[in-house]
């Protein structure tokens, strides 16, 4: 077998990528957006980018996605975009009458050099005595530097940056900045809140916005969301958790990437306001959930809650329950950065080994990452892809044969391709339907994904059989 290295390059020897393992920027940004109380998001740029992310969305979703889209033409890439921005905004608050615009650029416009900030200020100028004119937040979001999950992180830092206000320490709210997951999982990180008593500003809440109930008429706006005055009043708590392992590891905080300075919302809080930042990977699997549920202990001052113990009892009952059937078996890990670490440790933790963690990200961390947080678990074997597509994904699987996949839906083809199974999560889930009410987070998240896992290779081994098994 040809010798494959451990750490691959940037993805692949050439400059473009072919069936990139990430989405577009300003996607993730919109999605973020959603998380806001009487939003609408805008593209500054073309139709089509507008059109493909409401597709992409509504397809993982299920649910009704408005995005507006500044209509770039010919003319407006030669001449700008400023009259295309003054009468998109216009036609928003008419329509739509929302509290929030929050704007992405696109390729396009940032190509051209659009001064979208010079924009909003000229637009709020022009319309200084006109009650109507809604909060305007823009995140610069090229697709051609980052992906989904950097645009999510960046539209949480636009809106921060643009509504956090200083007060007085109050001691009486935390901020809780959550990463890219499902609808049903901040809902559960809701419930944890509380249930430990603590009074919080989630962020981003889409649980709502983007997994609403059936309407007897369409809501233009649907209800949900962070409300404005709790972003307002983030300068002023006593303290931030702040969800993920990337952009907390050094990653992405303060560092100039491409020209392009990222930095994470919690620390700009710590910077900005003198708000402490705890920071804490995804809630995945017991290891890391102990970890979080801990913070929330000494944030509120209470015990864990009795009943997240029972769940904890009853997950480790059934890790023994199905150790048999996992220990030792190879999976492929690919998805969003946060996304990887957080399935790979648990993937470790249940006894499965992670062969290839493969990522469209850039941060460089991911191995130093997955080094520091699994500790003896790591494998040093395991072969770390960074920036890579699913076409040299599909190469490296060929040589390394896994027993299993674990990510998004399009991975499917190569696992199609190679006839084993594939366990569905993060973004995007194109071909079931469920991704709002996926759940990973918490001790019962992890009582549910690892039953999937379990389940799907018990079926993926009755499948195969020659005779067939109804008792495993």
């Amino acid at each position: 077998m040809e010798k494959i290295k451990k750490d691959m390059p940037t993805g692949d020897s050439f400059a473009s990528s072919c069936n990139a393992c990430k989405q577009c920027t300003p996607l993730g940004a919109c999605i973020a957006f959603k998380g806001i109380e009487g939003v609408l998001p805008m593209l500054h740029g073309s139709q089509g980018c507008a059109t493909y992310i409401r597709r992409y969305l509504i397809s993982h979703y299920r649910e009704p996605v408005d995005i507006a889209s500044s209509n770039f033409s010919e003319e407006t890439t030669i001449f700008g975009g400023n009259r295309n921005f003054n009468t998109g905004i216009d036609n928003i608050i008419s329509q739509y009458q929302p509290k929030v615009v929050a704007i992405a650029s696109t390729c396009l416009s940032e190509t051209i050099g659009e001064d979208v900030p010079k924009l909003i200020n000229e637009y709020k100028a022009i319309n200084a005595d006109k009650p109507e004119v809604p909060e305007m937040i823009f995140a610069s979001t090229p697709s051609y530097n980052g992906t989904h999950a950097e645009g999510f992180f960046n539209a949480i830092l636009a809106a921060v940056k643009t509504l956090a206000e200083s007060g007085e320490k109050t001691g009486s709210h935390i901020n809780l900045i959550s990463s890219l997951v499902s609808p049903e999982d901040i809902r559960h990180l809701k419930e944890i809140l509380e249930d430990f008593g603590l009074e919080a500003m989630l962020f981003p809440d889409y649980s709502d916005t983007l997994d609403n109930t059936s309407w007897d008429s369409y809501t233009r706006i649907p209800d949900g969301g962070t409300p404005i005055s709790q972003l307002k009043a983030s300068g002023s708590a006593r303290a931030t958790v702040e969800l993920g392992f990337i952009k907390n590891s050094g990653g992405m905080n303060g560092k100039i990437k491409d020209n392009y300075l990222v930095q994470s919302a919690g620390q700009f809080l710590k910077d900005k306001f003198d708000v402490p930042c705890f920071e804490t990977g995804l809630p995945v699997g017991i290891n890391e959930t102990d970890k979080f549920l801990e913070i929330m202990s000494s944030l509120s001052g209470n015990p864990v809650p009795e009943k997240y113990k029972r769940q904890r009892g009853r997950l480790v009952d059934l890790y023994i329950d199905g150790h048999k059937y996992l220990s030792g078996k190879k999976t492929v890990i690919f998805g969003e950065e946060d996304m990887v670490v957080a399935l790979a440790a648990f993937a470790s933790e249940i006894g499965i080994k992670p062969v290839l963690c493969a990522t469209g990200g850039e941060s460089g961390k991911l191995r130093e990452t997955l080094t520091k947080l699994l500790g003896p678990m790591y494998d040093e074997e395991t072969i770390i892809g960074q920036g890579m597509s699913f076409d040299r994904m599909d190469e490296v699987m060929q040589q390394i044969k896994p027993d299993l996949m674990i990510g998004n839906s399009k991975g499917y083809y190569i696992a199609r391709k190679m006839d084993i199974p594939i366990v569905r999560c993060g973004f995007p889930i194109h071909d079931r339907i469920g991704a709002q009410h996926f759940r990973m987070l918490g001790y019962e998240g992890a009582t549910t994904f690892f039953s999937q896992i379990v389940n799907t290779l018990l079926e993926d081994k009755q499948r195969k059989s020659p005779v067939g098994y109804k008792y495993m």
